[in-house]
């Protein structure tokens, strides 16, 4: 199976249709890109938050101006929105969001090649088996995360039947 080197979103340069469409849609005027306060404000995070996403690489803004004031396009909102979706929905810490973003990432230029008119078919099977890998990578990064949460239940269920038991021993000394 090949071997893939891994980059951070920051370092990764955007995928050539992400970049084109990007660019032509600024240029084209339709899409306005945004300044960090109206950025943040839409996806519902602090300016902080967003600067911390892009010091971690998981973000990159599409764009700055010549003062260095950073521009984020619906592109990069749809993925502090996935940030905060795993952060909230899974319980993924800021390191497991870089994996999973990465795996996503990854996924998402092998689509982009597996679909490529020149690709052969060799190649196709090949980034099929590398998809099903960051796929499986996932599901068990997703697992362990069930698994805790399955643990934790089971804790809480104990604590509930200990404390129901208390109170039927407070409410049986208290009838007598």
């Amino acid at each position: 199976m090949k071997a893939t080197t891994q980059m951070s979103p920051a370092s990764r340069p955007r995928t050539a249709a992400q970049a084109a469409g990007t660019l032509a849609d600024t240029e084209n005027g339709n899409e306005q890109l945004l300044g960090i306060g109206a950025a943040a404000d839409r996806c519902g995070v602090s300016e902080r938050a967003m600067r911390y996403y892009q010091q971690l690489g998981l973000i990159t803004p599409c764009g700055s101006t010549p003062g260095g004031m950073r521009r984020y396009s619906q592109q990069d909102l749809a993925r502090v929105t996935r940030i905060r979706q795993l952060q909230t929905l899974l319980g993924l810490n800021l390191d497991e969001i870089a994996i999973v973003l990465r795996n996503e990432d990854r996924m998402a230029e092998i689509r982009h090649a597996y679909h490529h008119k020149r690709t052969s078919d060799r190649h196709r099977q090949e980034l099929a088996e590398e998809s099903l890998e960051l796929q499986q990578q996932l599901r068990a990064t997703v697992e362990a995360k069930r698994a805790a949460i399955d643990e934790f239940i089971t804790d809480l269920d104990n604590r509930i039947a200990r404390t129901r038991d208390v109170l039927q021993q407070i409410a049986a000394a208290s009838s007598q």
